[in-house]
């Protein structure tokens, strides 16, 4: 079938060559062409936006998670010197509160109220760490929160001491 395509070409070729599309089909083919050259059109305001948002969200983001990042500064950050010694007498708290809790079978009435106590300075003291990362003088906070533990130890120590009694006065009368 080849040769028929090839043979009809040959006889006919003077018939291919003088004949010549219209001047219609170049226009239409250039303008094609021209259409195809034009680069698609970028809207700025679109891409502008959209970098504005992932600006706005970043932005988010950051205002978010820098405040985060505060909340874990300690006492050592500020002073290491408090540092040891908030160390030291939440140690000591811990000893005597379990102290404490060995002579709350005896007394459970009055291990409720010293409890209550305790945690009225535990809560302030609470108070003080969660404002300490905002705070301007962070010395002071932290001195303030220092000394908060120092009461708290005294006033253990004086439960102890008042139960101690307390005890000591049952056992004598109970003779």
């Amino acid at each position: 079938m080849s040769i028929k395509l090839e043979d009809f070409i040959k006889e006919n070729k003077k018939a291919f060559d003088t004949d010549m599309p219209s001047g219609k089909l170049w226009d239409k083919i250039d303008a094609e062409l021209n259409k195809k050259k034009q680069r698609p059109v970028i809207d700025l305001r679109l891409w502008a936006g959209i970098a504005a948002a992932v600006l706005v969200l970043l932005g988010i983001t950051f205002v978010y998670l820098l405040p985060a990042k505060q909340h874990h500064m300690t006492v050592a950050d500020v002073n290491p010197s408090y540092a040891q010694k908030q160390l030291r007498f939440a140690g000591l708290i811990e000893e005597k509160r379990d102290s404490l809790q060995i002579f709350a079978k005896a007394n459970p009435e009055l291990y409720h109220k010293f409890s209550a106590d305790l945690e009225k300075l535990e809560l302030a003291y609470d108070q003080l760490k969660k404002e300490l990362p905002a705070s301007p003088n962070q010395q002071l906070v932290v001195k303030a929160m220092v000394k908060n533990l120092e009461i708290q130890l005294q006033v253990v120590s004086q439960q102890l001491s008042i139960i101690n009694e307390v005890s000591q006065y049952k056992k004598e009368n109970s003779i």
